[in-house]
């Protein structure tokens, strides 16, 4: 049999391709609109100041994170233990119920703020096991060859998602406040259908002989000897932890660039088309050479851009620049995603892959309620402002101490600096 040249030649991985798509398309796009409604409540129907309701937007984030920073131990040992996709499908299903509920309740003009917050907590928890299921499974069906177009070309379903579930759900939401509720329903039923599909997944062998907990252990014992990794998991989790100005979207969209619903949505699609214009590049030319110093250059890329989009009052230089952030944040993510697949061995790779994806989580929500605080006491664009700042800040620190990322020159495995004692 003819070894396949691309990742796309693999029926397994067309079928993960379109469930990571569909679900994205989804999710994103509920996100999106959850933290409209939860803004445009607490303004209207709760009377609240910008600065107030910009701090829920913060509470919204931390209500997403508290479950994946609860469950990431539990979410890494899972993935590890028993078949990947049906973890993953499994996580969508609370996805789906998260969709229903919302589709329903905002139908029946029985949409509330302790009910958003609620429904934000249940789909972080499902995020916190679609994650580390989701990533670990490309290795198992892709040959090691195709792993680095395959991340690419994952991370291009991700950011289309990324791209089509804002835009798509602002549209709706104009048309019918339920309406990109019932859509993401029907999208997530797409995904889980299409993810089981994929072949079955063996669990890695040996890891039912381990218990749980040790597993656990194991988990952030490997990625915390593993300099490289460490270092690129803490870039990102600080970086945008600092940087990230999503959560703040809806301040911009409502009061200060005044586009609306239907101009939050492209805002937030902005960046994943940056992200996916460099994700096509990297799924046909794959960064190959001095990666840890491109890290480094497109996380501080990231953060000069974030503050270009403070400072700016026109919508659509404010989308070009929104557009920037993504695509510098693209180059880092390919590159400690590509890493993280390639120097994790299969029995280890669901538990790195969550405490990957906490470090994301983490960065992502709390950079939310650190935004949201930010907005609290200096306005949205100064919180703005400063992340960008904070960010670039980071990099040249990270630079600093963990000299194995800019000295990095390529992928390959004997690159992994372990510590050693003494």
């Amino acid at each position: 049999m003819t070894e396949p040249t691309s990742p796309l030649q693999i029926a397994d991985f067309r079928l993960y391709w379109l469930s990571r798509l569909t679900a994205t398309l989804a999710t994103v796009g509920m996100v999106v609109i959850i933290g409209y409604q939860l803004y445009d409540v607490a303004r209207g129907q709760y009377g609240m100041q910008i600065t107030e309701a910009a701090f829920l937007l913060g509470l919204l984030g931390l209500a997403q994170f508290v479950p994946l920073a609860i469950f990431t131990p539990v979410a890494g040992v899972v993935a590890d233990r028993f078949d990947r996709r049906t973890v993953a499908a499994t996580a969508m299903s609370l996805d789906l119920t998260v969709a229903l509920t919302l589709a329903i309740t905002t139908y029946s003009g029985l949409v509330s703020l302790p009910l958003l917050f609620l429904l934000a907590a249940l789909h972080g928890t499902a995020r916190v096991f679609i994650g580390p299921a989701l990533s670990a499974v490309v290795p198992n069906i892709v040959p090691a060859p195709l792993i680095p177009r395959a991340m690419a070309m994952s991370s291009m379903a991700w950011q289309t998602g990324a791209i089509g579930g804002p835009a798509l759900a602002g549209l709706l939401y104009g048309l019918g406040h339920a309406m990109p509720y019932w859509i993401s329903s029907a999208l997530l039923v797409l995904g889980i259908l299409a993810l089981l599909a994929v072949r079955k997944l063996p669990p890695p062998d040996g890891n039912r002989d381990v218990h749980p907990i040790r597993q656990v252990i194991d988990g952030f014992h490997y990625v915390w000897n593993e300099r490289f990794l460490l270092g690129c998991v803490t870039l990102d989790l600080f970086a945008v932890l600092l940087g990230g100005a999503t959560a703040l979207l809806p301040v911009f969209a409502r009061d200060i660039l005044h586009v609306g619903p239907e101009g939050l949505g492209i805002m937030r699609a902005a960046p994943a088309i940056g992200a996916v214009v460099v994700s096509l590049w990297l799924s046909a030319r794959p960064i190959a050479h001095n990666v840890g110093a491109k890290m480094l250059w497109g996380v501080a890329a990231y953060g000069a851009a974030t503050i270009l989009f403070g400072i700016s009052r026109n919508f659509a230089l404010s989308l070009a620049v929104l557009a920037l952030v993504g695509a510098a944040d693209m180059v880092s993510v390919f590159i400690r995603s590509t890493l993280i697949q390639l120097n994790t061995p299969d029995n280890v790779r669901g538990r790195v892959s969550a405490i990957s994806g906490l470090a994301i989580s983490a960065s992502n929500e709390l950079g939310e309620m650190q935004s949201g605080l930010a907005a609290g006491l200096l306005g949205a664009t100064g919180a703005v402002v400063f992340g960008g700042a904070g960010a670039i800040m980071i990099v040249v620190l990270w630079a600093w101490l963990f000299p194995e990322l800019r000295n990095a020159r390529t992928f390959a495995p004997h690159y992994r600096q372990r510590e050693t004692e003494g």
